[in-house]
């Protein structure tokens, strides 16, 4: 008769994953509740899209009431989708360990064998696709509402400062989750106050050209602030006239952004499951 072997010898014989296959996996599993959560609460879509409509639609009103060129119109636009994918990094990707921690799984994820940054890049990926049609619904009807003329220059550079942008955006989202978790409580007051001025200093509604040049140059820090102005210079006639630096020094500059961020994201988390392990106190919320 056959007998079940003991559970010690099914665990030796159970593989374990380590290195490369257990970060993809634990970033698959990470992104999967976010996926389908976003299926089960179909009025959220109907209000991230309709409210940053209105927003937009009050600066289109602006500006074709001072005559300002039409191209404002469609930077407007382009900004306006653009503001999914800050408030996704801000909302869903900063704060979210602190969010962790309040809600009692920051511990779990710490004492797993998996990466952190694994698990905030498997977050980060569950929310991209809601934020990425968020962004395409109001570029699309921004675009069609308005009847903004595009001028696609080169694809292949569009693409690579999309890419790039967001690359070096949830580089820096991954680094602020750690300082906003070891903020603590502070962490929801500086989310607050980050969301309106990274609008204003990094030229979602205008071009950041306009600023003080080292106005401009401080924002340039936020890698939206170069990728909304190099995308603006690639996708309208005059872009290139309105444009801070050229194309091809912000595509220089979104490259050392995202080792930048990215190195600073891995030491910073690494530090703070460090403190956690050392000290004990990380997921109270006493720290």
């Amino acid at each position: 008769m056959k007998t079940t072997p003991p559970y010690d010898v099914l665990a030796r014989r159970a593989p374990k994953n380590s290195g490369a296959h257990l970060f993809w996996q634990t970033v698959l599993a990470r992104a999967y509740p976010r996926v389908i959560g976003q299926q089960r609460e179909k009025s959220w879509m109907f209000f991230d899209v309709v409210l940053p409509i209105i927003g937009v639609a009050a600066y289109v009103f602006v500006y074709r009431a001072i005559q300002a060129p039409e191209e404002y119109v469609g930077f407007v636009v382009v900004g306006g989708a653009m503001t999914a994918f800050w408030l996704n990094i801000l909302w869903s990707m900063s704060s979210q360990l602190y969010w962790e921690k309040e809600t009692g799984n920051l511990a779990l994820y710490i004492i797993a064998p998996n990466s952190l940054m694994a698990i905030l890049l498997g977050m980060a990926l569950g929310g991209l696709l809601a934020t990425t049609l968020r962004a395409v619904v109001i570029l699309v009807l921004g675009s069609w509402l308005f009847h903004v003329q595009y001028a696609v220059v080169h694809f292949g550079q569009l693409v690579a400062i999309f890419f790039l942008s967001m690359v070096a955006l949830y580089g820096m989202g991954m680094m602020f989750a750690s300082l906003f978790l070891l903020l603590s409580r502070e962490a929801w007051h500086i989310s607050n106050l980050a969301q309106e001025p990274v609008y204003l200093i990094s030229g979602f509604y205008f071009p950041v050209k306009s600023l003080n040049f080292w106005v401009a140059t401080a924002a340039s820090l936020i890698p939206l602030t170069l990728g909304l102005d190099a995308m603006r210079q690639l996708v309208f006639p005059s872009g290139a006239t309105l444009g801070f630096l050229s194309v091809r020094l912000e595509l220089g500059i979104l490259i050392g952004l995202c080792v930048i961020f990215l190195l600073a994201a891995r030491f910073l988390l690494n530090y703070m499951e460090r403190l956690a392990i050392r000290e004990g106190r990380l997921t109270e919320n006493r720290r």
